[in-house]
């Protein structure tokens, strides 16, 4: 627990004497000025650009991800949300004026964004840069002091953003607090004045009950089964490929993964070949081998994914090792429904295939669920496409490409329902850690207010109807 702990502290004692800190700096007003939030963000800049291969280390040593997948999603992604920010900053917390009714006139009126106060941001271990620090740059940037909890899953990659962020971020405004289930529910006991969690929905609903408490507002990115819908008359070797590598990036353990496929028709037969053909083509015929597959984050999960293995038909992969967290990049056919590999959020290199007869089934077994965090199809056809818009409810929807709406910094990264609660990324990261302060401002005079002032007369209520 970085800078935090002290002979005979409690962990609980340690958190508070924390978030009392970073409050009593926020009340000193030196984190509102626009300099002091972009010097913050230049900051977080640099720290990626200096420290790139120490990170890259790091999450191999966690997640056995490759160096340029590590780039690709966490440094550079992170790095990119920064510039977004650090571009747009002024002209997204300039003052927005509206309008003024008559009968308030002469007056102004505008919407002005303030900071929060203290922001707690919890981070999970799949992306444990990425979704750590781009929550941290949208809640800098608005102004905010924040406590960062990295996840204790991902040790070496925690134990190495503590110290760079002590590094490179004000020690005044930032805390990293590190540990495991009792340092998060110390945290979550605290008052402050936004949680953000990225984690599974089961301990979402832990943050939702606990940030209650204080009536905390929440963001909860969380996850679910994103369905790969897949229709005949697609270019199937091209939507395998694609598939292929949404799936398989850290080993299956992102949020926003192809969770299973629909295969629509009869294109499940072939669609299975270039399943199984891509596989072979970015992992080789040995994966085990390969140095751009990730490995399980513990034991638990292994053995939670391994389960999954004897359903269903095997069309490529299976093979698994418990001591070194292995599982090699497998797609199955011929589940249903009712099989545990559909039941919850697979979160692991394990691909399911359910097929159906026509589009209407597949939009139909999406809406029985739970709404996904996101929503992918494979289509030539517009009319499927505004189908699946106006039919199915997600956080977000992609056509043709998996995972890739991430990394538009217009679009707001979120789920609905049961994925998620709130979004962020660009400009919806100011709306999410800032306050939209309405001001109105009248001056005394003239006193155009008499007007409402009672007594009421038939003049006034005339001139009422009239100035509405």
């Amino acid at each position: 627990m970085s800078g935090l702990t002290r002979a005979g502290a409690s962990v609980n004692e340690s958190v508070s004497a924390t978030v009392a800190r970073l409050r009593g700096h926020f009340a000193t007003g030196r984190t509102k000025p626009i300099p002091w939030r972009l010097e913050q963000l230049k900051g977080l800049d640099r720290m990626l650009r200096e420290s790139g291969d120490e990170l890259t280390g790091a999450l191999r040593f966690d997640l056995g991800k490759a160096a340029p997948e590590s780039f690709l999603a966490e440094i550079d992604f992170v790095a990119a949300e920064v510039r977004t920010l650090r571009k747009h900053l002024r002209s997204w917390l300039r003052p927005k004026r509206v309008h003024t009714p008559p009968h308030l006139q002469p007056a102004k009126a505008y919407v002005l964004r303030e900071p929060l106060g203290v922001v707690t941001v919890i981070g999970p271990f799949n992306y444990p840069v990425q979704l750590l620090l781009a929550p941290l740059a949208g809640a800098l940037a608005c102004g905010n002091t924040v406590v960062v909890k990295p996840s204790e899953a991902a040790g070496a990659t925690a134990a190495l953003l503590d110290e760079l962020i002590g590094r490179y971020l004000d020690p005044e405004a930032v805390a990293v607090v590190q540990g495991g289930a009792e340092a998060t529910s110390a945290l979550l006991a605290e008052r402050v004045d936004h949680i953000f969690f990225t984690g599974s929905a089961r301990v979402g609903k832990v943050v939702a009950k606990a940030a209650a408490e204080h009536l905390t507002p929440v963001t909860l990115e969380l996850g679910g089964k994103s369905p790969a819908i897949v229709e005949p008359g697609t270019d199937l070797a091209t939507a395998a490929r694609r598939i292929v590598w949404g799936k398989f990036m850290n080993a299956g353990q992102t949020c926003i993964a192809p969770d299973y496929v629909i295969a629509v028709g009869g294109v499940g037969p072939e669609l299975e070949k270039h399943l199984a053909e891509a596989v072979r083509e970015m992992y080789g015929h040995a994966p085990a081998e390969s140095p751009d597959l990730g490995r399980i984050i513990d034991e638990a999960a292994f053995d939670r994914l391994a389960r999954f293995l004897g359903e269903g038909r095997l069309v490529c992969g299976g093979g698994h090792n418990r001591d070194e967290r292995y599982i090699a990049p497998t797609v199955i056919a011929d589940v249903s429904p009712e099989d545990a590999v559909m039941g919850e959020e697979v979160f692991g290199p394990i691909l399911p295939i359910l097929t159906v007869d026509a589009l209407d089934e597949a939009i139909a077994h999406v809406n029985a669920g739970e709404k996904p965090l996101a929503l992918y199809a494979f289509t030539d056809s517009d009319l499927t496409r505004r189908r699946i818009l106006t039919r199915t409810s997600s956080g977000a929807v992609g056509f043709n490409a998996p995972m890739a709406h991430i990394d538009v910094p217009g679009l707001p990264f979120g789920g609905v329902g049961h994925s998620g609660l709130g979004s962020y990324h660009g400009k919806a990261s100011i709306e999410t850690f800032s306050h939209a302060k309405s001001v109105l401002d009248k001056p005394l005079a003239p006193d155009t207010l008499r007007v409402v002032y009672p007594p009421f007369t038939a003049l006034k209520e005339q001139v009422l109807r009239r100035l509405r």
